[in-house]
């Protein structure tokens, strides 16, 4: 079934954010092997929670 949808009756906030996989490791101060990692799992782009679950971020406590 195809349904038509009007671009004045979509509604501007979207109740995902996409994140460009670049700029949340960046943010984030990720190194360059775990934006590869996370690159490689879910391409260029991706929702903000995925990248919160999988992103592995290292201890940040002092011994």
């Amino acid at each position: 079934m195809v349904v038509r949808v009007e671009a004045d009756k979509l509604s501007t906030h979207a109740v995902t954010r996409v994140w460009n996989i670049h700029d949340f490791c960046r943010r984030q101060r990720l190194c360059q092997e775990e934006e590869r990692r996370l690159t490689l799992i879910f391409g260029d782009f991706a929702t903000a929670s995925e990248l919160l679950y999988n992103a592995k971020r290292a201890p940040r406590w002092r011994y």
